[in-house]
C-alpha cells in the first residue's frame, strides 16, 4: 500500500497545539518504511509555509525535520500534465486545487491519501482514496 501524506499530518509533528497520536503513528511508519509513502511536490511548500507562520523556529524545524524525510526515500511526485488532468477531475468534485493534487496522486498510485481534512475526505467518500486520521488510523495499520 502506498500512503499519500498530506501536509496536515506533517505539521502536527511540529506544532504542540496541533499534535495528534495518529500523526505520530504515521511519522513512525514513515521512518520505518519510507518507500511506502508519497507526496506531491507541493507538500514541501505547504509544510514550509505553515511552519514559518506558526512555529517559533519554522525554518529550522523544516530543515531539520522535513528535509531528512524528503531525502529519506519517500516518493516525491512533480506536477505533470497527467497529474494535473487527474487533479482537475477532483477539483470538479469540489476539492481545492491543493487537495485535488493529493487525491490525484493517491488515485494514480492506487494508494490512500492520509489527511486530517474531514471536509476533503467527505467530498471523496465512497471512492476509497482518502482516509480521515481525526478518528482512527487506517484498518490494519498496526500490522506494518
Amino acid at each position: 500500500m502506498i500512503w499519500v501524506l498530506d501536509a496536515s499530518v506533517a505539521v502536527r509533528w511540529f506544532l504542540e497545539d496541533e499534535s495528534h497520536p495518529n500523526a505520530d503513528a504515521v511519522l513512525q511508519r514513515l521512518i520505518d518504511v519510507p518507500k511506502s509513502f508519497a507526496v506531491p511536490e507541493l507538500f514541501s511548500f505547504e509544510v514550509y509555509a505553515v511552519l514559518c507562520r506558526a512555529h517559533p523556529s519554522g525554518h529550522a524545524a523544516f530543515v531539520e525535520g522535513i528535509i531528512p524525510i524528503l531525502d529519506g526515500g519517500i516518493f516525491r511526485q512533480p506536477m505533470t500534465k497527467g497529474l494535473a488532468t487527474r487533479a482537475h477531475q477532483f477539483v470538479e468534485k469540489g476539492l481545492t486545487g491543493y487537495d485535488a493534487c493529493y487525491a490525484a496522486l493517491a488515485s494514480e498510485l492506487k494508494g490512500t491519501w492520509l489527511t486530517f481534512d474531514r471536509q476533503a475526505h467527505g467530498i471523496l467518500s465512497g471512492q476509497a482514496i482518502s482516509h480521515d486520521l481525526t478518528m482512527a488510523l487506517p484498518r490494519g495499520w498496526s500490522g506494518a
